[in-house]
């Protein structure tokens, strides 16, 4: 009886905890040289151009460069990407703050004056695989 209990126990454990999902994006990153590596990060509106919640790297690849992120769970999300030529591991930027290396978000969001908002930026991800285009700049 009590090996029917913990199997049925397990059972409702993993039911509970197997609806939440989480996706892989595959992010495609166009406009690379072929010096150092892209940097992806994935984030939410409360995270966003701040310390986000998700991210990954790549080596470039001239041309266009697949990152992917994996474990976003379902939700709003946008993407930044930078090429890091130099390796350093961060955006290098002037003496104004502007990156000197290039750079870009996901729904080809412009920059005008500072960087674009969330909501320019922003796609939808459900459950499986998601794809997010950015074009660096």
């Amino acid at each position: 009886m009590k090996q029917l209990y913990r199997i049925t126990l397990s059972g409702a454990m993993l039911l509970c905890f197997g609806t939440a999902s989480a996706a892989t994006i595959e992010v495609r990153v166009a406009g690379v040289s072929a010096k150092g590596k892209v940097n992806v990060a994935v984030c939410d509106k409360e995270r966003f151009l701040k310390q986000c919640a998700y991210s990954a790297s790549a080596p470039a690849q001239a041309g266009e460069t697949t990152v992917s992120v994996k474990g976003v769970p379902s939700g709003t999300w946008a993407v930044l990407a930078y090429q890091d030529e130099n390796g350093n591991g961060e955006l290098d930027r002037n003496l104004l703050g502007i990156p000197k290396e290039p750079y870009g978000f996901s729904r080809d969001a412009r920059s005008k004056f500072g960087p674009p908002g969330f909501e320019d930026a922003a796609f939808e991800v459900g459950e499986g695989q998601a794809t997010a285009s950015v074009r660096l700049r």
